[in-house]
């Protein structure tokens, strides 16, 4: 069944010693112009295993939510002229773990290089054993960007945790050269 996953001891154990922080700030996130910003997927990701749960993926900077889609967006034989939009997204958590490096990763059996090349073996598993401790997200390093991401477990949220904030369209065109100026 999808929504089953047997977690290891170990990495239970680890978590629960692991402090957690309360979250209160604004978080970015970059969607196809038709979806909510606020609707989480369920299709698995770096994170969480597909079918477990709902899960919405943020940024803590503008730059670093642009900087992961791009990276997927650009992988396909064409890059894709679909409408996309970024929005701010103002979130309060009460349990959050932070993992400030991917170095504060190995601890937990994350190489760096497993984690650069999307192994999400681990990663998943992590997540996986955070959401069953009723943790509310994660703050992690993202692989695309110097910047982290907030990974939001819906499902541990309450209905007022969310509030959308200003929304405007990407343009893709002058991220490109502004990535080619920055080289």
């Amino acid at each position: 069944m999808a929504g089953d996953f047997v977690h290891d001891p170990g990495l239970l154990d680890a978590l629960e010693r692991l402090p957690t922080c309360a979250f209160t700030r604004v978080v970015w996130r970059v969607t196809w112009a038709t979806r909510d910003p606020l609707a989480g997927g369920t299709g698995g990701g770096r994170w969480h295993p597909p079918g477990q749960a709902e899960i919405l993926y943020t940024s803590l900077t503008e730059e670093g939510a642009l900087a992961e889609i791009y990276h997927h967006l650009s992988k396909a034989p064409v890059f894709s002229s679909s409408h996309t939009r970024i929005a701010q997204i103002h979130v309060r958590a009460e349990r959050v773990l932070e993992f400030a490096s991917v170095g504060a990763l190995l601890a937990f059996g994350v190489s760096e290089d497993a984690f650069r090349r999307g192994d999400y073996a681990r990663t998943c598993e992590i997540g996986a054993a955070a959401r069953f401790l009723d943790i509310d997200a994660l703050i992690v390093p993202s692989a695309r960007a110097a910047a982290q991401n907030l990974v939001l477990f819906l499902d541990r949220l309450t209905p007022d945790s969310l509030t959308p904030g200003d929304i405007r369209d990407i343009n893709w065109p002058a991220y490109r050269e502004s990535l080619k100026r920055r080289k």
